[in-house]
């Protein structure tokens, strides 16, 4: 597998840390060597938020991740932020509802969904970010939907996991 590095970003509020500590939980239940690092501004809900995440099969050096090998953006200022890290070939997943504008790099794949419309269709624009999840997952390889489900179902709220999970599997869709 070896090393994957993501950055999500977005205001907070969104779900950002709790979609890297999913990931997180995923990976460490998978035996994997795991880094989740939040980042937050003072303003809390409403103003930025990201956090790294870094999956391995080899000890974790470094908790700090300049040059993602994807990142999961929910908001323009985030993208405008975090698209020049991105390492050449690497992947950028965005919030098309929230994004008015596609990444300019051409050296990377792109997947923009609208996550707010596909989870209001679920039942609520809380879980946009669980369709993001699903969408890097599914993409990536990193974890299975599997183990991303059962890390939902460990470590999420119980009375949240079953519209989590039709998130998950509407994002993997993508």
């Amino acid at each position: 597998m070896a090393t994957q590095q993501i950055i999500f970003a977005g205001f907070g509020g969104q779900g950002i840390l709790s979609m890297g500590k999913f990931l997180a939980y995923a990976g460490m239940d998978s035996n994997m060597e795991v880094s989740w690092l939040p980042s937050y501004g003072p303003e809390m809900r409403g103003g930025t938020a990201n956090c790294s995440v870094v999956l391995s099969d080899q000890p974790v050096g470094s908790p700090i991740v300049t040059r993602p090998d994807t990142i999961v953006v929910m908001n323009r200022p985030s993208l405008d932020k975090f698209e020049d890290l991105v390492a050449p070939g690497g992947l950028i997943i965005l919030d098309s509802d929230l994004v008015d504008r596609m990444p300019e790099r051409k050296d990377v794949k792109v997947i923009a969904l609208p996550a707010q419309s596909e989870a209001q269709n679920i039942g609520s624009k809380k879980i946009a970010n669980m369709v993001l999840l699903g969408a890097l997952v599914k993409e990536t390889g990193i974890v299975t939907m599997d183990e991303i489900t059962a890390s939902l179902k460990s470590h999420g709220k119980e009375k949240f996991f079953e519209s989590n999970k039709k998130a998950l599997s509407v994002g993997e869709k993508y």
